[in-house]
């Protein structure tokens, strides 16, 4: 039997070897093809964990700078409020007021009242009083704290009770009521908008750099096989790249130029704007709703610029940022020195913090900038004057952004006093600066070209920040973990993310994000 076996396989060893080879080679192409799979699975798996990471910090970012506009911008309001106390010449009106009912009331042979005071006095003058009457306490707590060093010489004669000063006029007071109320409520606006610009890109470019830091610790082996969702800058400061958290507080610290000094030098060109526009009316001035709008705009053309292009060529930076020979006295009078005398200026610090600061001041000299600000304003005054101003001052029906031929008819024809609208103006500037929640910065956070500009901030240059802080320089190659990264931008519209290639610049990928959009 044995034999017969042998045999059997001697003569059929060719077809036997044969099979073997194919059962083999199938085997070995079976596992070759389910180790291709798994690697592609687990390729997707971790691309898809990327692009999740990426999205959810950038969203958290967005939510990090909505609160930091909210907490930093009660400091400016209060210094504006302080500034331009519309309330307190309101008051002065109102007791010239009572000072002549009381004189006229003991002398009957005094002469009558003016048009003017007969027209202010019994109605709209009620209505300027009921903003100081309705916010007396929160309005006066929040004057009276801490005095601002930017007041314009208003505060000392209003505590002297006029005796330094010779007293003004009725007609006089009126118009500073008018250019005071209209003033501070645009300069609110203003400054808003400004301070929502500054702050996504100041913390999109941290974001970016903390994200790139994780990027970097993992591809260095540094750190778990995850890239992080938090900032842990604070925690980790002996960390080489994009976590000194000194360097993230400098800088961070800039914003104290817009809520210092820069809205006081926006509120001077504002005034300019609204005296050349307001100047002439008087408070017995008849305004339709068309009409203010129209008197709107035509401070907005002063102020930013009459034509697209000398919108795109206006000069917010010295509004924003400081010069460079001032650098210093800011980070010394935001006091951020004293709380921490012990730390060190290391040198690889003041760089990136030079380069920071220029980045940001391209940024803001950007077209882009100067468009999504422009929009964002867009939001701002069209909430105050075609919802707020409508409603309140007009009672015209609400538009929900839809004006019918009948509505339009209103808008022009339908109209009332000056201080009626100023009333409503000096109630809406402790809106803006004091809301909660604020329904302003809530619209302009609503115009989508804000959120593709910050992914633009959020995602550009990321191979020039690694380049310039010199970690290109290690042994180890970032181009597979950068690419992950940049392979989120494939998303678009879903993760509102948009890269910058090696060829391109900061207008190619502005470009492409309002495209996507």
């Amino acid at each position: 039997m044995l034999s017969s076996a042998r045999r059997w396989l001697r003569n059929n060893r060719t077809p036997i070897a044969v099979g073997v080879g194919v059962i083999g080679a199938g085997y070995i192409a079976t596992q070759y093809v389910i180790s291709k799979i798994n690697d592609a699975r687990e390729r997707m798996s971790s691309d898809r964990i990327a692009k999740e990471n990426l999205r959810r910090r950038f969203e958290q970012n967005q939510e990090d700078c909505t609160f930091t506009v909210l907490a930093l911008l009660p400091s400016a309001t209060a210094a504006i409020l302080e500034t331009m106390n519309t309330e307190q010449i309101t008051l002065e009106i109102q007791q010239m007021k009572v000072a002549k009912a009381i004189k006229s009331g003991a002398m009957d042979n005094a002469a009558p009242p003016s048009i003017a005071d007969t027209t202010l006095t019994e109605d709209d003058g009620k209505s300027m009083v009921s903003a100081s009457v309705q916010s007396e306490s929160g309005i006066h707590a929040s004057q009276i704290v801490t005095p601002s060093p930017f007041n314009i010489g208003g505060g000392d004669g209003q505590q002297d009770g006029g005796v330094s000063k010779p007293r003004k006029t009725k007609r006089q007071l009126w118009d500073d009521v008018t250019i005071s109320a209209v003033t501070r409520a645009f300069t609110l606006i203003y400054t808003l908008a400004l301070l929502t610009m500054l702050t996504r890109v100041q913390l999109n470019l941290l974001g970016r750099r903390s994200y790139l830091s994780s990027v970097v610790a993992l591809a260095t082996g540094s750190q778990q096989a995850t890239i992080s969702l938090e900032n842990n800058d604070d925690d980790n400061t002996d960390q080489a790249y994009g976590s000194d958290f000194d360097m993230n507080r400098k800088y961070l610290t800039f914003s104290w130029w817009l809520l210092n000094r820069g809205w006081a030098e926006l509120s001077r060109r504002v005034e300019s704007a609204v005296r050349t526009v307001f100047g002439s009316l008087s408070p017995r001035d008849l305004l339709s709703f068309e009409r203010f709008s129209d008197l709107t705009m035509e401070v907005r053309k002063l102020v930013e610029g009459a034509t697209a292009e000398e919108r795109r060529k206006a000069e917010w930076l010295k509004f924003l940022l400081p010069p460079q020979n001032q650098e210093d006295e800011v980070i010394r009078e935001s006091g951020i020195l004293e709380d921490a005398p012990a730390q060190v200026n290391h040198p690889s610090s003041a760089a990136i913090l030079r380069r920071l600061l220029d980045e940001t001041a391209d940024l803001i000299e950007s077209p882009s900038f100067s468009h999504v600000l422009t929009l964002l304003l867009d939001s701002g005054f069209s909430y105050l004057v075609d919802n707020k101003l409508s409603i309140e001052a007009f009672q015209l029906p609400a538009t929900d952004g839809i004006v019918t031929p009948e509505l339009k008819d209103q808008q022009r024809s339908k109209v009332i006093l000056l201080p009626k609208i100023l009333s409503v103006l000096t109630r809406q500037a402790h809106v803006i600066g004091n809301g909660v929640p604020n329904e302003y910065l809530q619209r302009m956070e609503s115009v989508s070209a804000l959120e593709a500009f910050s992914a633009v901030v959020y995602s550009s240059n990321w191979e020039t920040e690694i380049r310039d802080d010199g970690f290109m320089d290690s042994t180890v190659d970032l181009g597979s973990s950068v690419s992950k990264s940049k392979e989120v931008s494939q998303g678009g519209v879903e993760s509102s993310i948009v890269m910058v290639d090696n060829a391109g610049d900061f207008e190619n990928a502005w470009n492409r994000a309002v495209d996507q959009k």
